[in-house]
């Protein structure tokens, strides 16, 4: 494994450590992360959306996020980017998190 795939998953760990405040289930299993890159110098960027444009954790989700990869060692620099296109829905959840949820 390269050191940018190790980077990665210690990224994707990370990021299952954070919540909507609202639902039981870590972002990455609600499938609101659209895109992780790490580039070489250790920059982390982070396309997500949220499970709405109104949603009342719009500030707190996308900064822990943040801070939470941040703070794993050898991470230079970290951008979030915020999208609702496309929409979210209940379709992007993993398995895990529908059966957690009661969908399945």
């Amino acid at each position: 494994m390269s050191v940018k795939e190790g980077l990665r998953d210690d990224v994707v760990t990370a990021i299952k450590t954070v919540y909507d405040p609202e639902i039981p289930v870590d972002i990455y299993e609600l499938g609101l992360i659209y895109e992780i890159n790490v580039f070489p110098v250790n920059n982390v960027y982070v396309l997500m959306t949220l499970t709405s444009p109104s949603c009342p954790a719009a500030e707190v989700i996308p900064e822990e996020t943040k801070q939470k990869i941040q703070a794993i060692e050898g991470v230079n620099d970290v951008e979030i980017e915020l999208t609702f296109d496309p929409p979210y829905t209940q379709d992007m959840m993993s398995e895990e998190a529908k059966l957690e949820l009661g969908f399945m």
